[in-house]
């Protein structure tokens, strides 16, 4: 029978081992892409691939003058170099902004000896990693509730301080429902246990001018598969509450049944909102979770994800 624990409260604020994971995570990345389908090659320029000619600071390409033109847009020293005359186009760079979630409240410190690590600290991995990666591609990124978005390289570092000054949402199971702008995305990383009504209102609340997201429900093992028999007792960590049951074997064959049925409206509510939803188990790498929002990120924004 597998074993299962509950962290302190102290464990639901990342430190130092979490935001290193994270940076780790995303420093492998452009490798896990390669291997998985080479699904993200195009990383390098940026998630939301928008590498076009416009407005921005990098080189994009010389092209030749055209009459009616700004002469100052000419140049020189590339058309001195053949018989025409060449404008220096720059790159279009417009900064996506990405807002990111993460559940710390109580049901996010269970952790059983099947899991690779507890849910608090693979949501929180998973996050800072993923705003690690997508900082290095131009994106900003904020903390829905907590953090105006940011373009800076110490983005994990920066979240992470953010996560351990922040005591008053330590409770919060889902998040606020202020809604985002349209052009924003918003990643939310928790178990999402709470009632179908309570979540399809806070997905409703972001998402209420139009904007994309991400639902990542991080589960446990245990959670999913409920491999207990004989009498057990159940708590509550959100409410305090106990349950003693006399025959774990078929209390559990009917909560598997209500966990898929959750898991069901869960996935209604996504779809209707045109969002995308995934669920991590904890016995699994956070790798493969980063890899699927890499790449339900990119699908959504219409990249054309492939080789060099």
């Amino acid at each position: 029978m597998a074993r299962v624990r509950v962290l302190p409260e102290s464990a639901r604020s990342p430190g130092r081992q979490e935001t290193e994971s994270a940076l780790s995570l995303a420093d492998r990345m452009p490798r896990l892409v390669l291997e998985a389908r080479r699904v993200a090659a195009n990383l390098a320029h940026g998630i939301h691939g928008r590498r076009r000619a416009g407005v921005g600071e990098s080189f994009w390409q010389f092209r030749p003058f055209v009459a009616g033109e700004a002469a100052q847009r000419i140049d020189w020293r590339r058309s001195g170099r053949d018989d025409r005359l060449y404008v220096r186009e720059r790159e279009w760079e417009t900064a996506q902004t990405l807002w990111i979630w993460i559940d710390r409240s109580a049901s996010m410190a269970y952790a059983s000896e099947l899991a690779q690590a507890p849910k608090i600290e693979r949501a929180v991995v998973l996050g800072l990693a993923m705003a690690d990666c997508f900082v290095e591609s131009g994106e900003r990124i904020g903390m829905l509730g907590l953090m105006a978005p940011r373009a800076t390289r110490r983005i994990a570092e920066t979240m992470a301080q953010n996560l351990v000054a922040d005591r008053a949402s330590l409770e919060d199971d889902l998040p606020p429902g202020a809604p985002i702008a349209p052009q924003h995305e918003a990643i939310l990383i928790g178990d999402f246990l709470s009632p179908v009504r309570d979540i399809a209102a806070a997905v409703e609340g972001v998402s209420a001018r139009g904007a994309r997201g991400h639902l990542v429900m991080i589960v446990d093992p245990v959670e999913e598969t409920f491999p207990f028999q004989g009498q057990a007792v159940l708590h509550d960590l959100e409410d305090g509450l106990s349950l003693r049951i006399g025959d774990a074997v078929s209390w559990g064959r009917a909560y598997r049944a209500r966990i898929e049925q959750h898991r069901s409206d869960l996935q209604e509510i996504t779809r209707r909102r045109g969002w995308t939803f995934t669920i991590h188990r904890t016995d699994r790498p956070a790798s493969e979770a980063a890899l699927r929002l890499l790449t339900l990120v990119s699908a959504a924004r219409g990249v054309v994800m492939g080789g060099r």
